[in-house]
């Protein structure tokens, strides 16, 4: 094949890593919501902290499942505020896991305590987890979408009818 020739390995061969740029604006606004999603994660840090020095959990293990997913959470978004694309895909994949621990926190609460300080935690558990939600939607309409690959079908080639006798 000549120099420039494509082979049909080659197309849609472009670099599947690749995002399509962002503009000014597009950026701007990405960089505000991962600004405000750092506020909202300062939350939840209280919320873990409160779990994790809370004498209760001496005799309820299971709170402790909320504290380690906050922070298994808050771990893998700081490494990306400086990317807010990857930032908020990180986002995408720990929300529901986040969600659920709220969830089962708020019953897990109820057993450990009625006070008043567990209820109002288990309310900023789930409000953590609904604000996330929030911010990753609006970050979404401002992620452009990749580019569909280009696919070329096989060029038909048109069919020979072999039947003997036939003319």
């Amino acid at each position: 094949m000549g120099e420039g020739a494509e082979t049909m390995s080659d197309v849609g061969d472009e670099d599947k890593n690749s995002k399509p740029p962002l503009s000014e604006q597009q950026s701007e606004h990405l960089r505000a919501l991962v600004e405000r999603s750092q506020k909202v994660m300062a939350h939840g840090w209280m919320v873990r902290t409160f779990i994790k020095h809370c004498d209760e959990v001496e005799d309820f293990p299971e709170l402790n499942e909320m504290a380690r997913t906050i922070f298994d959470v808050f771990r893998a978004v700081e490494t990306q505020i400086e990317d807010p694309v990857n930032y908020f895909r990180t986002v995408r994949k720990k929300i529901s896991k986040l969600r659920s621990a709220a969830e089962q926190f708020e019953k897990d609460a109820w057993h450990a305590s009625t006070h008043t300080n567990f209820q109002q935690c288990a309310v900023a558990a789930k409000f953590l987890g609904e604000q996330l939600q929030e911010l990753l939607e609006q970050a979404e309409k401002s992620i452009p979408r990749p580019a569909p690959p280009k696919i070329q079908l096989p060029v038909s080639r048109p069919v020979v009818d072999l039947t003997p006798g036939e003319t």
